[in-house]
């Protein structure tokens, strides 16, 4: 077998591994998986919506911090661009409530950031999450983010 042209894999791929059209609310969670794994703005950008808000709560100050979608994805970027990997895995859902337009999904997670071998930040939280459906093209994305992480 030559290793420069390997023969080709058709073994399923349904695994969480590759990326979903959006149009189930599981397909928005492993596009956001996919888009941390290989740190894909343009896959990231997509699981948002235009009038996205992101909130975090600044326990050194003690208020809430809510920043939009451009900030974001500014941030998100630079996140991207300093580290060196990321792991996101998804574990269970706490609480859903889900209409054909909207959603509100409660879930935890663990968050792996490698910024060089001797910095690596390990990170279990909780995502509050509200989505909606676009009509048009059937697809969820992300509207509102509240991280309920304890930092």
């Amino acid at each position: 077998m030559n290793p420069f042209a390997p023969s080709l894999d058709f073994s399923d791929t349904s695994s969480g591994t590759g990326l979903s059209d959006q149009k189930t609310i599981d397909g928005v969670f492993q596009n956001f998986q996919y888009a941390y794994t290989f740190k894909d703005t343009l896959i990231y950008g997509q699981i948002i919506s235009n009038d996205f808000l992101f909130t975090y709560r600044d326990y050194e100050q003690s208020f809430d911090v809510t920043w939009s979608r451009d900030e974001d994805i500014k941030t998100t970027f630079g996140l991207f661009q300093n580290s060196q990997r990321l792991d996101l895995i998804w574990n269970e859902i706490v609480l859903s409530t889900i209409d054909s337009l909207s959603a509100n999904v409660v879930r935890s997670f663990n968050l792996t950031i490698t910024f060089n071998p001797t910095d690596v930040v390990r990170i279990d939280g909780r995502v509050n999450l509200s989505l909606k459906k676009n009509v048009a093209n059937e697809k969820w994305q992300i509207s509102n983010w509240i991280d309920e992480s304890n930092f």
